[in-house]
């Protein structure tokens, strides 16, 4: 039992904030299958609130949020001092060349364009946190 609590502790946890619920339970399942350990979020305040409860490796993060929007979570993580090293995978529908500059100045660490390639995003996850 104790090692079965050690060895879940050294999973990486991945915050995924995505209010399409058929989504966000197919990419949890695909993650947690190659090793990760997933918490979800609905909208982008239980996020930003899951953030500091959990404090995860990364986080995978829509855009168009109820409550508050991915754009405003980004930018108020990456300004924060506690999570500005967060790593943060943007996934969206919106695919306007704008959209993708405003986010990355709010500094997020990749964007991909829904529908998108999950082994290209298992990739990039595991660049960033192993």
């Amino acid at each position: 039992m104790a090692e079965t609590r050690k060895r879940e502790t050294l999973l990486k946890k991945i915050l995924l904030v995505e209010d399409e619920q058929d989504i966000a339970n197919v990419l949890a399942v695909r993650l947690e299958v190659n090793g990760y350990e997933v918490i979800l979020a609905k909208d982008g305040e239980e996020a930003l609130q899951k953030v500091k409860k959990e404090k995860p490796d990364l986080v995978i993060l829509d855009l168009m949020l109820p409550k508050i929007n991915g754009f405003e979570v980004c930018r108020m993580l990456k300004f924060d001092g506690a999570f500005k090293n967060l790593p943060i995978i943007v996934l969206s529908a919106l695919h306007q060349q704008q959209d993708r500059e405003k986010i990355q100045q709010y500094g997020a660490d990749a964007y991909f364009i829904k529908p998108f390639d999950l082994n290209l995003l298992l990739v990039k996850i595991k660049a960033l946190i192993g």
